[in-house]
């Protein structure tokens, strides 16, 4: 397991963005990433997934706003998947039956054996014990 370098899943985000519970750890690994601490990363299509939220919650001009802001974190925007990822993510998704975007973190988690930020404990805790990924739950 990478020390320090952490996978975010869209909930992590979007809890920082709505000053949610936990959103004060979630600010503290990006801190971390800020300070040279620690490497954060999301996949595009978490990201999406925030963004998706944003357009419900606010409207599309204040989305792209939001997005203009994640890019300004020292996040790396992991774009696609690469063949080992697709694989795992589909294994996940069909294994444990949690949403896409749910097994392409996780899928991340495991391929690049780095810590998953998430609370989302209704499809993580059964992954967490059975694949063996570090989760850092902020709630």
């Amino acid at each position: 397991m990478s020390k320090n370098a952490y996978i975010l899943d869209a909930c992590a985000l979007i809890a920082l963005l709505a000053g949610e519970p936990g959103a004060d750890k979630v600010k503290n690994i990006i801190q971390d990433a800020i300070d040279g601490k620690a490497k954060v990363k999301v996949n595009q299509i978490n990201l999406l997934e925030v963004y998706y939220y944003a357009v419900n919650v606010y409207n599309q001009d204040k989305a792209n706003k939001i997005l203009v802001k994640i890019k300004k974190f020292p996040i790396e925007i992991l774009v696609g998947l690469d063949e080992r990822t697709f694989k795992e993510a589909g294994r996940i998704k069909s294994t444990y039956k949690i949403p896409l975007g749910d097994s392409i973190a996780a899928a991340e988690s495991i391929v690049r054996k780095e810590a998953l930020v998430t609370s989302d404990h209704s499809d993580f805790d059964k992954v967490e014990v059975a694949e063996n990924i570090k989760i850092c739950w902020f709630r």
